[in-house]
């Protein structure tokens, strides 16, 4: 699994690394990092990468189950995407599946078959403040 990896540096000018998954790769299984990772081949399974973000090239195809800090599609995702910042589907990209994430973006020609939904942090903080409160008040 791990011969078909390769490090290189991000495209990005921080110094954090990028995992390639080559065309002609063909993974199945979990797979988890903490670095970006970009899947240019085929992977089916589960992708954790929390912190970091995936992206799916214009040849990738992925049958998964997604999280990460961000995705970018330019290829195809099948399964359900979590992404805690957000999701971009470039215009050659396919999503089937569903979708939470802080902020979507869709291009104009990209393919999207399923539900979004989005993530509000402010509201889940507001909504865990106020219940203790009101709680304490109905008490009292």
């Amino acid at each position: 699994m791990n011969e078909a990896t390769a490090k290189m540096p991000s495209t990005t000018s921080t110094s954090q690394h990028q995992t390639v998954l080559g065309q002609t790769v063909v993974m199945k299984g979990e797979l988890s990092a903490s670095e970006d990772l970009l899947i240019e081949g085929q992977f089916e399974g589960t992708i954790s990468l929390e912190d970091h973000c995936l992206t799916v090239g214009a040849d990738g195809q992925v049958k998964a189950e997604v999280r990460a800090r961000q995705v970018v599609i330019l290829g195809t995702i099948t399964g359900k995407v979590v992404a805690r910042e957000k999701v971009e589907i470039r215009r050659s990209g396919h999503l089937i599946g569903d979708l939470t994430a802080g902020a979507v973006a869709i291009e104009e020609g990209a393919y999207f078959k399923g539900s979004i939904d989005i993530l509000r942090e402010e509201a889940q903080e507001g909504s865990q403040t106020t219940s203790p409160q009101s709680a304490l008040e109905t008490s009292a």
